[in-house]
């Protein structure tokens, strides 16, 4: 059996040494290429396309022609191999994506090849280890690229021949001084590194400033306790909007270049403009403090988008920590050299943004994803447990959705479901947490509670898997424990779509107009309630609006209200407040023509984009008295209620800015035949970044009334206006 497996393998290499040298065949023209004046490919790219190729074959082939003799000694006519080994022969088969996939499918071939020559392997046999090693650092391997969170480790020679391994590397947000500092930071096995990339003079070569560095053994976590209080400034959310802005502007800018073939310093300006603004936006973007101490020094901290990456950084650390016990120094020589070995080790080359991607690369999915998180298993004791949700949009990761705690189980079933909006996301992010109720340990400044983490874990939206309507299960692997969950997306031209409700009885799907007429009011029941609802015990909710609530409730409430039921106010004193604010989104979205009407929707766009301050006040004050008396009366009720959400900002953080960007679209967003703000027609965009501009221009109308102090009313509406409140 054992020479019966080994046979295989010989076998299987000749297969593979075909599948490089085809792989080699275009390489040596497109090196070529790349140094005259029009090159196909830089040799930046090819060595990234072909990354280790030439390394690869001379590897295999060694291992090859070592094997292929031994065997031959076992049975000469079954394996008439050789030196007339044919070449490429399956090149004519096999496209360029499929032959350089096949690296990666050779690691996954290997490993269950390890497993069955392991398996009739005798554990005396002094191969036995060998082979047990291999099938360790192959599974290792591809764990690292199922999960998505382990990079290849990369290595440097030290003093007394040991190896110092890089394990992660990334860009981070350092706080120095109170001013924000774009770092890319690098974890080895025994010390974390601060650097700083060098501004790229005269077409030098990347090269790295070292900042400061720590010896493992020596670092600690601190909280906000722990350390002294250091106020994070933060940038206005328009500030963030306006970056957000000219991202997608940039990018369809990028595009029609790209179509129209300009030369390629246009395109390389662009490009340059682009990365600024990426820069820009990573810097100013994360709020969420990792602090970092060195026991012998100082104490740093970088700012976090998320609490998955906060404690991706943290697990990493400590796991190594444990192998760690020995402090040292490094003397300049070995902290330069440590640093000029940065450039060849780093495993990030860019900055992590979603929109920084090559024009074939998905640019993410819009649109609405709907979300079951089902249970749990694999926890070894009883626990409060709860889950979160985070998708990412421009590349950074933003909460979305909590479950509630299932008390007290080693098998939570939450089985509940959340309906996410997504905008560009490429990444679903699922955290689970133990819920601590001890009020005392609670740690607010710091932005992290004393709720512990017990497994976290991510999966692509792959638009393939998500595109049929059926609902997708799937598990959810981390730390041990399993979460299952199950996904059905909506596509962005199908969640825009406003209908009318079959049901002229009901409230949801039915012109406003109707329902006020209907029941003799001025402001519709169901906003009336939810508000109040909300005022009476949600106005210090975090994340109130923006927090999903779940999809079961919602549609429970949406029924009681279509079907008029007279418990409905009942059902929603013992409701998740997030579902009560689910509901009267969901409400203002189903209505058959948005509160700011279809007919309006461009004048509002483009009274928006006016750049005379006098001028833009009088276009968006006359066009918001324009609008018919039950959808005005409606939005000034709503716009006196979200100033005062936006009154508890410093408990609930929800800005004015959080809460148009949340209701914005829903108010304006017009039926989908409508729906694209005015562009000049010889420049098309591309959808995510139409989509883009177009939510933005929704958000800054609803933001500018929000900010108006008052708005003033002629004296014929200004009875109605006030009256409105009282029904």
């Amino acid at each position: 059996m054992r020479k019966r497996v080994l046979s295989g393998i010989l076998a299987s290499e000749e297969t593979y040494l075909s599948h490089l040298e085809a792989l080699l065949l275009p390489m040596k023209p497109l090196k070529a290429a790349a140094t005259t004046s029009q090159p196909v490919l830089t040799v930046q790219q090819i060595e990234t396309i072909f990354f280790k190729v030439p390394e690869l074959y001379e590897i295999h082939k060694e291992f090859y022609d070592s094997l292929l003799p031994r065997v031959q000694q076992w049975s000469h006519h079954q394996l008439a191999l050789g030196n007339n080994r044919p070449l490429c022969v399956f090149s004519s088969v096999l496209s360029l994506p499929a032959l350089l996939y096949k690296p990666v499918d050779r690691v996954t071939r290997s490993t269950l090849v390890l497993h069955d020559l392991l398996k009739h392997t005798p554990s005396s046999h002094p191969d036995y280890p060998l082979l047990q090693d291999a099938l360790r650092i192959s599974q290792n391997f591809l764990s690292s690229i199922n999960e998505e969170s382990t990079p290849r480790r990369q290595s440097m020679t030290v003093k007394k021949g040991e190896n110092r391994q890089l394990l992660k590397d990334s860009f981070m947000v350092e706080l120095v001084e109170g001013a924000r500092k774009l770092r890319h930071v690098f974890l080895f096995t025994d010390l974390l590194l601060c650097a700083k990339l060098k501004k790229q003079i005269g077409g030098k070569s990347q090269q790295y400033d070292s900042k400061w560095y720590i010896p493992l053994s020596d670092l600690t976590f601190q909280t906000a306790e722990e350390s002294e209080p250091l106020p994070i400034p933060q940038a206005p959310d328009e500030e963030l909007d306006a970056i957000k802005i000219k991202i997608s502007s940039l990018r369809s800018e990028i595009q029609r270049e790209r179509r129209a073939n300009k030369g390629s310093k246009v395109m390389e300006r662009l490009k340059k403009k682009l990365s600024e603004q990426e820069s820009l936006l990573l810097q100013t973007s994360p709020n969420m403090p990792l602090r970092v101490h060195n026991r012998n020094g100082k104490s740093y901290m970088f700012l976090i988008s998320s609490d998955y990456e906060r404690a991706e950084w943290k697990e990493v650390i400590r796991e190594q920590q444990k192998k760690c016990f020995k402090t040292f120094s490094l003397t300049s020589m070995e902290l330069q050299m440590l640093t000029n070995s940065c450039v060849k080790l780093q495993t990030v080359h860019q900055l992590p943004l979603t929109v920084n991607k090559d024009e074939d690369e998905s640019t993410g999915l819009y649109g609405f994803l709907n979300v079951i998180v089902h249970s749990a298993s694999g926890l070894k004791q009883s626990l409060n447990l709860y889950c979160t949700l985070e998708v990412d949009s421009f590349g950074i990761f933003v909460n979305k959705a909590k479950t509630r705690v299932y008390r007290y189980t080693t098998e939570p079933k939450w089985n509940e479901e959340f309906e996410i909006e997504l905008e560009g996301s490429q990444t679903l992010r699922l955290l689970c947490y133990e819920k601590s109720y001890n009020k005392a340990k609670m740690n607010k400044e710091d932005g992290e509670s004393t709720d512990r983490i017990m497994g976290k874990g991510q999966i692509a939206l792959d638009p393939q898997m998500l595109q049929g309507k059926d609902w997708q299960r799937t598990v959810i692997p981390m730390n041990g424990i399993e979460v299952k969950i199950s996904m059905k997306f909506t596509s962005r031209e199908f969640s825009l779509k406003r209908m009318s409700s079959r049901k002229p009885m009901g409230v949801f799907g039915v012109n406003i107009s109707t329902v006020t007429k209907r029941e003799r009011s001025k402001v519709p029941y169901i906003v009336r309630q939810c508000l109040e609802e909300i005022e009476r015990r949600g106005m210090e909710e975090v994340g109130i609006y923006r927090v999903s609530g779940v999809a079961t409730d919602i549609q429970g409430l949406k029924t009681a209200f279509d079907t008029n039921n007279k418990d409905v106010s009942v059902m929603m004193s013992e409701m998740d407040v997030n579902a009560i604010a689910g509901t009267l989104k969901l409400y203002f979205r189903e209505l058959p023509e948005p509160l700011f009407t279809d007919e309006l929707y461009p004048n509002f766009a483009g009274g928006i984009a006016l750049s005379d301050s006098v001028a833009k006040e009088s276009c968006m004050l006359n066009l918001l008295l324009s609008l018919p008396e039950p959808n005005l009366v409606t939005f000034l009720f709503l716009l006196d209620h979200l100033k005062r959400v936006a009154e508890k900002e410093s408990v609930n953080k929800m800005s004015l800015h959080n809460l148009a960007t949340v209701f914005g679209p829903t108010l304006l967003r017009p039926a989908e035949k409508d729906s694209k703000i005015p562009t000049n027609p010889t420049q098309p965009i591309t959808m995510g970044d139409s989509w883009s501009l177009e939510v933005m221009s929704q958000v800054q109308v609803l933001l500018y009334f929000l900010q108006l102090e008052t708005i003033p009313t002629p004296d014929s509406k200004r009875q109605s206006i006030l009256f409105s409140t009282e029904v």
